[in-house]
């Protein structure tokens, strides 16, 4: 029999251990909670509008960023992963460092062996890791998340893949050239990659656009759509094993890949992760938080001369009235010589066709050229030339190529055809430029990614491709390439990560109805006036006049405007700019100024504030009367500028104005 007090004994001992053992688990919890509890750091922009709130505990890094009271990028993790299953970023930071930089404010978390670098800029955050670790990095790959605040509209330009397929490592071998399509995050293909940069809606009106930055001995960034309002970033893994074959057997064709996507050394500086923030889509025009993130020049360029350039391969060497059979000869190249020395253009280029088809080898000419006789031809004359050149050919015979071209009096190479971006076709871009830093050349990349800040870090480059060019008329319907519309997208876009050889400049012009694709005599979409504008809205201090000579001295008005126009400016203001719709800028250079402007497939009447100019005379084209009709009409009139200026666009059309000393009837 159980005495009461014996049974309430128990009782009270069972309620004891519970305690003790209750006790010990909300202890332990407490301890655990406190280990796994994140610490979130705060940085601002220096106007503080951008507020960058980063997060960190035992097992990630991640952060947000909010623009006033817009959500800009919900929680996005942050991470790499090293060989060895170690994951950077996936552990507790030792300490933080605040510092100040140039226009920006800087948050470092100090991991020990590595760091994670913040920067916040009015316009702008990006990061980027830095390790110090005393021996070689394998890195297995790199996360990187942008998770938007909702299911946005985007522009994003697809992989114009060479391979059609759903690996994600074959869709990376591209040319890195495709239109925008415009769309919400959720309808955006989630089994294709996407090109760096994509421009994203916000809330009010606001834009952020999404890429990385400063590539060097890295691997460069696609983006992918994913769910959840999600970008993420891919990195194409290193090449295993590749062969020779493609476009004239000039290129390198993986087909097989390592399970990582770079080696780097212990200590290393890993390119930006960029998020520009935009108020109002001028913004996106004039901000400088790309300059502010490029590594400062590794060669001297004091001798690079930006120029413009008479080419010859879009014009399908045409020229008319002449005594000669035209193509790749010396006849044909001498008058191209004599037409840039006529008009002060700096620079002729041999493209395609000079070298012997199909051998990759840049030291086998064509026996219809002789190249010295050119070069000296064209030094006589006070030109220079510039050669294309296949990617195969110019890095099987790097350094004796840029030797031997160099002394024969060749000024830079157009090197074309590398289409990748994993780390060993970006650390042949850097060793290029040095290569033909060494030699005084300058290098044109196309077939290539964006330039992602090497045209600072190597002044010698003076331009890249990366973009859908004016090219792509020779060949391509309207309905696959609406070259209007894509032009009112390329400033806020692809211009924004730096310039772009787009080959401006046609005197075949035509509407949205007469427009065809034609290779031997190709037209541009849009007015006469537009290709006016176009040397002043597009950044290229390589700049082509892609039409024959013989179409240009039919047209003395605008191959006067054109041969005079500078490649590079002192100063730059938007004057008024929409995506998608118009671009209207004034630029300067000396005390000159031009101003010109584009719109879209919608004519359209702007007026003008030019105060700043008020009084200077002026050189005017609009478009014509009869544009909307006949898309070469157009109207140049001289006078004052006067303090507010009316100016009507046609459909696809455009208008360029330049200040001149005197007035020329």
């Amino acid at each position: 029999m159980t005495r009461p007090n014996d049974r309430f004994g128990i009782k009270k001992l069972a309620i004891h251990e519970l305690m003790n053992k209750l006790s010990f688990v909300i202890t332990a919890f407490l301890c655990c909670w406190a280990v796994a509890v994140a610490k979130t750091y705060q940085l601002a922009s220096p106007n503080g509008k951008l507020k960058v709130s980063i997060e960190n505990d035992a097992k990630s890094t991640a952060f947000a960023i909010t623009h006033g009271e817009t959500p800009v990028l919900n929680r996005s993790a942050l991470g790499m992963s090293i060989e060895g299953g170690k994951t950077l970023g996936a552990e507790k930071c030792k300490s933080t460092k605040a510092s100040k930089g140039e226009k920006c404010n800087a948050l470092t978390l100090n991991y020990g062996k590595y760091a994670v670098e913040f920067r916040a800029y009015d316009q702008g955050v990006a990061y980027r890791f830095v390790t110090r670790f005393a021996d070689s990095l394998t890195i297995a790959n790199e996360l990187v998340e942008f998770c938007l605040p909702a299911d946005c509209m985007a522009y994003e330009a697809p992989a114009n893949s060479h391979h059609k397929t759903n690996d994600l490592r074959d869709q990376a071998y591209c040319s890195f050239e495709n239109t925008y399509q415009y769309a919400k995050l959720s309808n955006l293909n989630r089994q294709h990659l996407g090109l760096s940069p994509m421009l994203i809606e916000l809330a009010g009106g606001k834009k952020l656009l999404i890429g990385d930055y400063n590539v060097r001995s890295y691997p460069g960034m696609f983006l992918l759509p994913s769910k959840g309002n999600v970008v993420k970033g891919f990195f194409p893994p290193y090449p295993k094993h590749e062969y020779q074959g493609d476009h004239n057997n000039l290129q390198m064709i993986v087909d097989d890949w390592e399970n990582y996507i770079a080696k780097t050394a212990g200590a290393h500086t890993f390119p930006w992760k960029m998020m520009l923030v935009a108020e109002h889509d001028a913004d996106l025009l004039t901000t400088e938080v790309p300059r502010l993130l490029a590594d400062a020049p590794v060669v001297n360029a004091d001798w690079v001369k930006p120029g413009k350039v008479a080419w010859d391969w879009w014009n399908d060497w045409n020229l008319k009235g002449v005594d000669f059979a035209t193509g790749v000869n010396n006849r044909t190249y001498q008058y191209y010589i004599d037409f840039a020395a006529k008009h002060g253009i700096e620079y002729v280029i041999l493209d395609e066709g000079w070298a012997v088809n199909k051998k990759a080898d840049l030291m086998q000419v064509v026996p219809e050229i002789d190249l010295p006789m050119l070069v000296k031809y064209a030094a006589d004359r006070g030109v220079d030339i510039v050669l294309w050149a296949g990617y195969k050919a110019f890095e099987r015979d790097m350094e004796n190529v840029c030797r031997h071209y160099s002394e024969m009096g060749v000024k830079g190479f157009k090197i074309d055809f590398m289409d990748r971006c994993d780390q060993k076709m970006m650390a042949f871009l850097e060793k290029a430029a040095a290569t033909c830093a060494k030699y005084r050349l300058f290098c044109d990349f196309h077939g290539a990614p964006v330039p992602n800040g090497m045209t600072y870090t190597y002044p010698n480059v003076l331009n890249f491709e990366a973009v859908a060019g004016q090219e792509q008329v020779k060949w391509s319907k309207l309905k696959k390439f609406d070259q209007v519309r894509h032009e009112t997208l390329l400033p806020f876009i692809r211009q924004v990560v730096g310039p772009m050889d787009y080959t401006q400049g046609a005197m075949r012009n035509a509407t949205k109805k007469s427009y065809y694709p034609c290779n031997s005599q190709p037209m541009s979409q849009g007015t006469r006036c537009r290709q006016l504008a176009l040397y002043l809205i597009f950044d290229s201090p390589f700049n082509m006049l892609c039409d024959t000579p013989t179409n240009y001295e039919a047209e003395p008005e605008c191959l006067d405007f054109i041969s005079k126009v500078p490649v590079v400016w002192d100063e730059r203001r938007v004057l008024s700019a929409k995506i998608g719709e118009y671009v209207i800028e004034a630029c300067r250079k000396g005390d000159t100024w031009y101003v010109g402007g584009i719109t879209n497939w919608e004519a359209r009447t702007v007026n003008l504030d030019l105060s700043f100019i008020e009084g200077k005379q002026m050189e005017l084209f609009v478009d014509g009367i009869n544009a909307h009709r006949h898309a070469e009409d157009y109207k140049k009139s001289v006078g004052t500028v006067p303090a507010t200026l009316t100016v009507h666009l046609a459909p696809g059309g455009g208008f360029a104005l330049k200040t001149v000393e005197e007035v020329r009837n």
